[in-house]
């Protein structure tokens, strides 16, 4: 699995200087859907990171924010799970809280996960029994285990629909760009948890799964159900991620406050 590492790395850095060539520059933004903005960052770090991974690894499976799924990867064992630019949002608007995903699943469960923040140059990189680093440094969780001590990470557009307002009273909630990059701040004790209850592509947390629980931390659904990948449908149901010593506090805590 070191092998895997080492190639996400290669390619989530290749993607990474594509993303920060464009960062505060004149490019057009689009819109693949409401509230869901596309760069030529996007686009042109997607098919360099492909270029890399699929070079190396030609018999193996792909899923990409930015490539138009096939059902051949549902055949594959190997797939890899990429977001070229997650935060594309904070990105246009010149806010470096996003960050460029690479991930490997080995029959649906993720195996190595790299995300890089390339205006930050922060590499967070992880596989299955090796730990996670930041910048090749050992990191961990965070060891909270109270609500109240807690620095909760939020998507600024969930605070902004009023989907954190039965939970502020609760813990410190702290406006955060990409899913992917809160994950990837949690496994390197820099935050303490993150949760949404809004459905997330598989793209935007497989990363960051094998960060988490890599450095200690424990990674569900909102359900608290194990992840699984390379699923025919993407959207997976919301998803908590948190320390070992929070993850049941906020299951229970959504459980009481959303009426589960």
């Amino acid at each position: 699995m070191s092998q895997d590492l080492e190639l996400a790395i290669e390619a989530a850095r290749a993607g990474g200087r594509i993303v920060a060539k464009y960062f505060k520059g004149d490019y057009e933004v689009t819109e693949k859907a409401p509230d869901n903005p596309l760069t030529i960052a996007d686009t042109e770090a997607d098919e360099e990171i492909k270029r890399i991974v699929l070079g190396a690894r030609p018999d193996d499976g792909w899923l990409s924010e930015e490539t138009r799924d096939s059902e051949a990867r549902l055949s594959k064992e190997r797939v890899w799970i990429v977001d070229p630019l997650d935060g594309t949002k904070e990105f246009t608007q010149h806010i470096p809280e996003f960050c460029v995903c690479v991930a490997l699943t080995v029959g649906g469960v993720a195996e190595v996960g790299v995300s890089y923040n390339p205006v930050e140059d922060k590499l967070f990189a992880a596989a299955r029994g090796l730990g996670s680093t930041l910048n090749g440094e050992p990191v961990s969780c965070k060891p909270t285990t109270e609500l109240g001590d807690a620095e909760v990470l939020a998507s600024r557009s969930e605070i902004g629909r009023g989907e954190w307002a039965d939970y502020e009273d609760l813990m410190k909630v702290k406006p955060t760009g990409s899913v992917a990059y809160k994950f990837a701040l949690i496994s390197a004790g820099e935050a303490d948890a993150t949760f949404s209850l809004t459905p997330k592509n598989e793209w935007d947390i497989c990363a960051g799964v094998t960060l988490v629980q890599e450095a200690g931390g424990v990674v569900t659904d909102r359900h608290g159900r194990p992840l699984t990948f390379n699923n025919a449908k993407t959207l997976l149901p919301g998803v908590i991620a948190a320390g070992p010593g929070l993850w049941g506090p906020i299951r229970d805590t959504i459980l009481e406050r959303s009426g589960e």
